[in-house]
């Protein structure tokens, strides 16, 4: 029987996804503590969650008004952690949860990259996960030493390259190349390593890899784009897809294009799942649920939406009025996360205000996912619905607030699902593919598109 998958979106940071969830009367404060990261992991294991995986930017969101003052004052984001140094706290304390981690493809480089996440796949037995991003906005250039963040579609096309190279040194340590013959002085079997000699437009790098297989092969590729562009790279290159849809019909008809996508780029669609984001608020009865949503909605306020969506969008809102029209041109150089200028553009308001921009985006509650409220039979019924229809192989489960909304969902809603037959009781087997149901065999049909070359 098909299998709800269920993925728990963190961050390293002061807030959850949601800026205002700090102000939260139940949030707890040491945010930048291992307690505190702990804590949520053991609740997500208890809950038998797939993965944990933290979400990440490489800037305060200063854009408005070039100045962080805001930001600060508000506490919108305004610490953040390294996600890697996080997780690996929570992988001490837990055995089967999985745990992944964002970094970009435009401000790291390949060979780094590959090795971080192949030696976390191996501290964590199998369990690793890597969030590929392209970075949003000219901040996060310039704290990595650039003056301007690259133009959209160029920053797909150099993470495709990314791609080629980091799958191409995972892949090229033979499973049984590590021998360990002492008697006869041979380590490892040297035609079983290979260099990848890798050379693009973008980027090179030459190998050898210096980190062997790991339990589950390698790392699951976990990807969010939600441009015409990002859904090209998500169905070369995504394992796990993290998707937005904001409601059922757009659910259904996003899910079967990723799905043919995915088939069309020469993959089998079985092996990309797809996990749509939600907030639940729950409770032990709808009423009480209605009432959580009620208080969490009066916690935000203008500023928190209005730094974001200058983050988001890499254009300082301070500039315009709030009852001033974007001109086309002007909607055309929004170089951040397109997907969000989409559906402003899309929603059929004509040169769009900042006040559009906020009212249609949300930056609040429902940020860019779908929040389901109420008891536990009625989010498990929202959640089924979406699974068989299907919309969705399983969902991103967004936090109002940490870590008591994951505690909410874990003690209602996971039982609920468990009874109906949707979720694990327990967890079947030791890695994360082992958890997402991705064969460890199809790895070897989806090699790079380049030759690798033998030590």
């Amino acid at each position: 029987m098909r299998q709800m998958k269920l993925v728990a979106f963190l961050q390293a940071q002061n807030c959850t996804t949601l800026p205002s969830s700090w102000r939260h009367p139940d949030a707890r404060i040491d945010t930048y503590s291992p307690e505190y990261y702990q804590h949520i992991a053991r609740v997500l294991e208890q809950g038998k969650f797939d993965i944990g995986f933290f979400d990440d930017r490489l800037a305060m969101p200063d854009m408005y008004a070039g100045d962080h003052s805001e930001t600060v004052k508000n506490g919108i984001r305004c610490t953040k952690l390294d996600a890697v140094t996080c997780l690996m706290s929570m992988a001490a304390v837990t055995k089967h949860l999985g745990l992944g981690a964002t970094y970009s493809t435009t401000y790291y480089e390949p060979f780094h990259v590959a090795r971080l996440f192949q030696t976390l796949d191996l501290m964590t037995k199998g369990r690793a996960a890597w969030n590929v991003v392209t970075s949003v906005n000219d901040n996060e250039a310039r704290n990595m030493g650039r003056e301007a963040h690259l133009e959209h579609d160029t920053r797909y096309d150099r993470a495709d390259e990314f791609c080629e190279a980091v799958l191409g040194h995972w892949d090229s340590w033979d499973d049984d190349a590590i021998v360990v013959d002492k008697e006869n002085n041979l380590y490892a079997h040297p035609d079983k390593v290979r260099k990848i000699d890798f050379k693009g437009k973008y980027l090179s790098s030459r190998g050898p890899f210096t980190v062997p297989r790991t339990p589950q092969g390698r790392p699951v590729v976990i990807q969010a784009g939600g441009s015409t562009r990002g859904k090209r790279f998500a169905a070369r290159w995504g394992e796990l897809i993290f998707a937005g849809y904001r409601n059922i019909d757009v659910g259904k008809l996003e899910y079967s294009a990723a799905k043919k996508a995915a088939e069309a780029a020469g993959r089998n669609p079985d092996h990309m799942k797809i996990a749509s984001l939600m907030y639940p608020i729950a409770a032990a009865t709808k009423s009480e649920a209605e009432d959580k949503k009620a208080a969490y909605e009066l916690l935000s306020n203008d500023m928190d939406q209005l730094l974001l969506l200058s983050e988001a969008l890499n254009f300082d809102f301070s500039t315009k009025g709030m009852d001033e029209g974007f001109t086309e041109e002007e909607l055309e150089g929004l170089q951040g996360m397109q997907a969000m200028r989409d559906r402003v553009v899309s929603s059929g308001v004509k040169n769009p205000t900042p006040r559009d921009f906020m009212r249609i985006t949300r930056r609040g509650l429902l940020s860019d996912g779908h929040t389901m409220v109420g008891g536990p039979k009625d989010i498990a019924d929202e959640m089924e619905e979406w699974f068989h229809s299907p919309a969705c192989d399983g969902f991103v489960v967004g936090p109002t607030h940490q870590p008591g909304a994951f505690e909410d969902f874990v003690k209602f809603v996971v039982p609920e699902l468990q009874k109906r037959g949707v979720f694990r009781k327990d967890y079947s087997g030791s890695t994360l593919r082992d958890h997402l149901g991705l064969d460890r065999a199809a790895i070897g049909s989806w090699k790079t598109n380049y030759d690798t070359v033998s030590t």
